[in-house]
């Protein structure tokens, strides 16, 4: 007489066990890159720089002129920013569009005891690479 052995349960599900264990990492890993690249544009987006660099071009009638109104951001942030304390510094581009053109805001910044001061600050429009000054002959901000 033949004996028949009944096959454990991992073995008749292994297909399903990994299949499962693997799209759970793979969502777990796109989770957590997502929350690190909101987390970062978060940081950028509420920083001193961007708003003063974004209130800068949004009101400045030059720009307003080239590339229309109204102006919004186009795309991810290049550069980087790091904050200690009442210290920092800030090197970034931000891409701008409007319904006439293309530009970018160029963002050069230190902080130095709680005070930004601003090295560069100016938009460069896409088309025509003209660039706009944002620093009103000033070289400390907000």
């Amino acid at each position: 007489m033949e004996e028949y052995r009944k096959k454990s349960w991992f073995s008749r599900n292994w297909g399903w066990v990994l299949g499962g264990g693997c799209l759970t990492i793979i969502v777990l890993l796109v989770v957590f890159v997502g929350s690190i690249f909101f987390g970062v544009t978060k940081m950028f987006t509420s920083s001193t720089p961007y708003k003063y660099a974004m209130e800068q071009a949004t009101t400045n009638e030059n720009i307003i002129a080239l590339i229309g109104e109204p102006i919004e951001k186009d795309g991810m942030l290049q550069g980087n920013i790091s904050l200690n304390g009442d210290d920092g510094e800030a090197d970034f581009k931000i891409p701008i569009k409007g319904p006439k053109g293309e530009a970018r805001i160029v963002v050069v910044a230190k902080k130095d005891y709680g005070k930004w001061v601003y090295e560069k600050l100016y938009v460069q429009i896409k088309d025509s690479q003209k660039q706009i000054n944002l620093m009103e002959e000033k070289l400390e901000g907000i």
